[in-house]
C-alpha cells in the first residue's frame, strides 16, 4: 500500500513523538511546528514524518523519519520533496538542516554542507541548533528556486 502524505494535526503529536523516538531524532519543540509538519500514513497510522520550522524566508527541515518497515521504499525522499514544496509555497528561499546520520541522503535535494556561522541567525536560535542537536552535527543548506 502506498502511503498518503498529509498535513499533521494536534491529534498526531503522540504518533510523531513515538516515530521520532524510534528514529533517535530530537523531539524537543516539534509541538510548536505541527502546522508545517507532514505525515506519511498507511491505514491511518503514521509511518513517516518531515517538519519545517519557518523563520521568514528561511526554514529548518527537521524530523525526517520513516518507520523501519517502510524504509528503503522512497518514502523519505517523497517526504523531503513534499516538505521543500511546502517551504516554497510558504515563501521560503533557503532551507537548512542538521544531521548526524543522513549526510549522504540530502545532497540529491540540493543540500550542501556549510558552517554554523553561515546559517540564518533566526534559524540558529532554534531549539535544534541551541540544544537538541550536538555541535558535531553536519549543517546543510539548500537554496530553493521557483
Amino acid at each position: 500500500m502506498t502511503p498518503d502524505i498529509t498535513p499533521a494535526g494536534p491529534a498526531d503529536l503522540p504518533a510523531i513523538l513515538e516515530l521520532l523516538a524510534a528514529s533517535k531524532l530530537p523531539r524537543a519543540g516539534i509541538e510548536d511546528h505541527l502546522a508545517s509538519t507532514l505525515l506519511a500514513r498507511v491505514d491511518s497510522g503514521v509511518v513517516g514524518t518531515a517538519a519545517l520550522e519557518l523563520y521568514g524566508s528561511a526554514a529548518l527541515l527537521r524530523s525526517v523519519a520513516v518507520a523501519t518497515r517502510f524504509q528503503g521504499q522512497g518514502l523519505g525522499a517523497a517526504l523531503t520533496v513534499a516538505a521543500l514544496d511546502l517551504a516554497r509555497h510558504r515563501g521560503v528561499r533557503t532551507v537548512y538542516l542538521l544531521t548526524e546520520t543522513a549526510g549522504r541522503f540530502f545532497p540529491r535535494f540540493g543540500f550542501r554542507p556549510i558552517t554554523r556561522a553561515d546559517v540564518d541567525v533566526a534559524v540558529r536560535g532554534s531549539t535544534e541548533f541551541t540544544t537538541a542537536c550536538p555541535a558535531s552535527a553536519l549543517v546543510m543548506r539548500a537554496e530553493l528556486t521557483e
